[in-house]
């Protein structure tokens, strides 16, 4: 390497987890929490790349973690059939659990207030919880919804869900009912966010050598149709989100995907702006935004990815650690 090459070295943390990183999201404005294969759920400073909490409950592979931003609690679903709450101020054991479902719940998700908790399983069901007595409150299935991912509607009743029978679904989480199903897609739809500001979703694709492989735009006020769609991955997207507004005045996307990549487009013209290739990382299997100019990568080979974005001379993503 030149001694005047503007590369900078990856700082390499403590790592996190001891197997593939399955699911990660911002918990503070310097911590993460993570859920891996090893079975953990991690609390992170990834500012100082220090572990602050490994937390060991579930049986078998954490598959998502939720959390509202800047609260205390958390929450981890598993291939072990349980969702678990656990709180950043108590001892190792969770604070709650929450069983029922028949197979992997593979969606999670807790509503901006904290105050309600649902979830979703392959086994084709929806669940709704009490969050403190960890009683369900109401199930609903749906035959051949196998859930992928579950967000919610910042300001609304309403949640997005995205399924293996390539739909997308809005609930009405005070009934459990379905409130809008989205025209059908292609392929199997992985995961989903909502604006901040509540007007769009974002969902992803699976495929392979650049079949299906988009991002799709939906407008959730008005025509509830889909807006736009994003394409230039030759896999899997495995995670979508909206990234910050201040990031400048244009309004952005990020994406990651089974093909190593890590995009972002522009929402309003679908023209992707940059791509960072993180070699060697296997699938990348979740994204969070921690502040306006730094992202969080999961991976299945390498831990947990530091990225920071870089708006000085037009849009740049940068690794700078890895833990």
């Amino acid at each position: 390497m030149e001694e005047n090459s503007p590369v900078k070295a990856i700082q390499q943390y403590s790592p996190a987890h001891t197997d593939a990183v399955t699911s990660v999201a911002a918990l503070k404005s310097d911590l993460c929490v993570s859920g891996g294969k090893d079975k953990t759920v991690v609390i992170y400073n990834w500012r100082s790349g220090a572990v602050l909490k490994r937390l060991l409950g579930h049986e078998r592979e954490v598959t998502k973690v939720a959390c509202v931003f800047e609260s205390n609690r958390f929450f981890s679903a598993s291939r072990d059939k349980t969702v678990m709450m656990w709180e950043l101020s108590g001892n190792s054991e969770p604070s709650q659990h929450f069983p029922g479902h028949d197979l992997v719940v593979t969606g999670l998700v807790v509503s901006p207030d904290a105050s309600q908790l649902c979830t979703g399983s392959r086994d084709n069901t929806i669940c709704k919880w009490d969050i403190e007595t960890g009683e369900c409150l109401c199930r609903t299935a749906i035959s051949r919804n196998l859930v992928t991912h579950l967000c919610w509607v910042p300001g609304e009743p309403y949640f997005i869900q995205t399924s293996e029978d390539k739909l997308i679904r809005m609930w009405d989480s005070r009934k459990l009912q379905v409130a809008h199903t989205f025209p059908g897609k292609q392929h199997i739809q992985t995961y989903c966010d909502v604006s901040q500001d509540g007007r769009y979703c974002i969902s992803s694709s699976n495929g392979f050598a650049g079949e299906g492989c988009e991002a799709t735009l939906w407008d959730l006020r008005q025509t509830r149709n889909r807006v736009r769609e994003y394409k230039g991955h030759f896999q899997t997207i495995a995670s979508c989100i909206f990234l910050p507004k201040g990031l400048g005045l244009t309004p952005v996307i990020a994406t990651s995907s089974h093909d190593c990549m890590v995009k972002i487009w522009n929402q309003d013209t679908g023209a992707c702006l940059t791509t960072l290739c993180l070699e060697g990382s296997g699938p990348l299997a979740s994204l969070a935004v921690c502040d306006s100019s730094t992202l969080l990568c999961a991976s299945f080979n390498s831990g947990i990815h530091l990225l920071r974005i870089n708006n000085a001379k037009g849009l740049e993503l940068q690794e700078v650690a890895k833990f």
